[in-house]
């Protein structure tokens, strides 16, 4: 009998899950703040036990196919956090749009339970099945609002290309199967680190895994979904998508590249240098040309995932530690950005445009002084958390002597900035082209508050976050 204590949080979502679906079958529209308030139960018990149960070094169970370890633990509770805040952004909105059915809720934590998966997985195949129920609940909730064409046709892409991306990592994971006779991510990194020459056929599947995580990373030229996707999901959907997968990219990332085939790291570090560069040029230069904000912060995540998989390069514990950082600081902007977009969003009117903030200052000091906080991050101004992420990533490239690598870093860092002071500037010095007040309730503004001052506070005091990712990573 396998010992099931250490995956008792995948163990008590998944009965939750199934306990929340009975339950919103039979519930009529007007009760279903019922299912809202089950699915927060159901992430505070999820936490609860990812807490009382974590451990303090890794454990193997489940025919070691399941690894527990701080730093899972860590992701995952970041990952519960951010969707608990994704629920308390979008309640409002979902209801004022007619939206607030229980399958908003359920996909998006069928989402987190990939999300678990991924984090906790030490085998190739149950890596990919929890990529599989992550991406599969993101393409229904991309098509959610069934009357919109624009969310269908978007929703179509994503499953299209998806299917492409799962696809050839599968590929890739069978040929690593076929050269070495294991799918343990363990038995993975002894049997590389044991050959002394690297053949053809296992640099083609690392070509084909590395294809697959640069596909869910959204990672230039693999993130032609990612702009339509952003745009065309209704904006609660938009930042669902924006957060906790990014925390699963990560975790794909680490486990794959890192944890299998860190050994392979001078074979796959040209290929993933690649996709870094092209990210951070094309993410930057696209971002300024758009006029539509989602659009916008869409392309701004390909520069950002550049940042991710900068530290990815050096193939060092230290830019590990930092692209963990940074993960977690660009979900937090990311966030907050999105939670602005739903607050000056009203019934019909989706607030997505950088017109729409032409003049926030005038109509409401207090969230035109929030959202110049959040661009301010994003663009790596000090002090906010953005600037020491970028600093975090960038010292450890120069640290691993990729000076190159560094000076793209920076000045693409630069021309990022341009688009995010042009929304500051829309806001502090555009006459306004809505004048309507604002209408959000208190918890709404209580939490998006919180949620920028974060981005100060972290900024200010790094050391907790950072010594957390050292501590758990080490």
């Amino acid at each position: 009998m396998p010992d099931l204590i250490p995956a008792i949080a995948e163990i008590f979502l998944t009965i939750a899950l199934c306990v929340i679906l009975v339950i919103d079958t039979f519930l009529k529209q007007e009760q279903r703040i019922l299912t809202f308030r089950l699915a927060m139960l159901a992430l505070i018990g999820t936490a609860f036990c990812t807490v009382y149960f974590g451990v303090d070094g890794p454990i193997t169970t489940l025919n070691e196919a399941y690894l527990a370890d701080p730093a899972g633990n860590v992701l995952k509770l970041f990952a519960y956090l951010i969707i608990g805040v994704v629920f308390l952004y979008s309640r409002d909105y979902l209801i004022r749009e007619s939206l607030f059915k229980g399958e908003f809720f359920v996909l998006a934590l069928f989402g987190l339970l990939g999300v678990m998966v991924i984090t906790s997985s030490n085998n190739l195949l149950i890596v990919y099945l929890g990529l599989e129920l992550l991406s599969l609940s993101l393409y229904a909730l991309v098509a959610f609002d069934r009357d919109s064409g624009l969310a269908a046709e978007s929703a179509m892409k994503y499953f299209v290309l998806g299917a492409i991306a799962s696809g050839t990592l599968l590929y890739g994971i069978s040929i690593l199967y076929g050269l070495t006779g294991t799918i343990s991510i363990n038995e993975l990194s002894q049997y590389f680190s044991a050959i002394e020459e690297v053949n053809l056929l296992a640099l083609l599947g690392l070509a084909f895994i590395i294809v697959g995580i640069a596909f869910k990373f959204g990672a230039v030229p693999f993130h032609m979904w990612l702009p339509d996707v952003y745009q065309g999901a209704r904006t609660p959907v938009t930042l669902y998508i924006g957060t906790a997968p990014k925390l699963a990219a990560f975790a794909l990332a680490w486990r794959f590249l890192s944890d299998g085939l860190g050994e392979l790291h001078g074979s796959w570090q040209d290929m993933v240098l690649v996709l870094v560069v092209l990210s951070l040029i094309l993410g930057n230069l696209a971002a300024i040309a758009q006029t539509n904000l989602k659009r916008m912060l869409a392309y701004s995540t390909i520069s950002h995932v550049g940042f991710i998989l900068m530290g990815f390069v050096t193939g060092s514990v230290d830019g590990l530690r930092a692209s963990m950082f940074y993960t977690v600081t660009y979900v937090l902007m990311a966030a907050a950005a999105f939670g602005m977009i739903i607050a000056l969003s009203r019934k019909g009117f989706e607030a997505d445009k950088l017109e729409d903030f032409k003049g926030l200052n005038g109509r409401s000091p207090w969230f035109a002084l929030m959202m110049l906080m959040i661009m301010f991050s994003m663009a790596g101004v000090p002090p906010f958390v953005g600037f020491y992420a970028k600093l975090m990533v960038l010292e450890s490239v120069l640290d691993s002597g990729l000076f190159g690598l560094a000076i793209t870093g920076i000045i693409f860092a630069v021309v990022g900035a341009f688009y995010y002071l042009r929304v500051v500037w829309y806001m502090y010095f555009s006459e306004p082209s809505d004048t309507s007040a604002l209408t959000v309730s208190s918890d709404f503004q209580l939490i998006l508050s919180a949620n920028v001052l974060a981005l100060l506070v972290l900024g200010l005091f790094p050391g907790f976050l950072l010594d957390l990712c050292s501590r758990v990573l080490s």
